[in-house]
């Protein structure tokens, strides 16, 4: 049965619940091989005190360990936030095939919002981006998380 994009950027929205249970930035990422999830993973930069902790990342990382193969090439990756500059150039190095994304990051998106990396010309691969997946879904998750971090500090004081 093939899958649509919603119904992966659902399961990627479930690891940014997990983010979330544990007081991360809620992001959630897949990568999807022959309309399969081969790795997930969620935002971890807080827990690991890592600055390369992001779901993105992680996610890239369990991919090519399960493949065998740091080249992704026929695989999609779903994220809730669109990639940061640290990501995009991961996800171009990886050659991941199609990014999906929710939410939109106009402080820090590398895929139109900030910056266009991929308006890099000589960049050797370009993967075909799709944004907005469930983007009010993936925004909302994001922009509560941060009033009940508002609302917490304020009522600490």
């Amino acid at each position: 049965m093939k899958h649509d994009s919603t119904y992966f950027m659902n399961i990627a929205i479930k690891e940014a619940l997990k983010a979330k249970a544990i007081d991360e930035v809620p992001i959630g990422c897949i990568v999807v091989k022959d309309d399969k999830v081969i790795a997930r993973s969620f935002n971890k930069r807080e827990k690991t005190q890592d600055p390369t902790g992001h779901a993105e990342i992680k996610t890239l990382q369990k991919a090519s360990k399960k493949l065998k193969s740091w080249r992704l090439e026929d695989c999609d990756l779903y994220v809730t936030l669109e990639p940061c500059i640290m990501c995009s150039g991961a996800i171009i190095q990886s050659r991941i095939r199609r990014v999906y994304f929710g939410a939109y990051d106009p402080k820090g998106g590398a895929f139109g919002s900030s910056i266009n990396v991929l308006d890099a010309n000589n960049i050797n691969h370009h993967p075909e981006i799709i944004g907005g997946v469930l983007e009010e879904e993936c925004s909302n998750l994001l922009t509560n998380y941060f009033k009940e971090k508002r609302l917490n500090k304020k009522n600490m004081k």
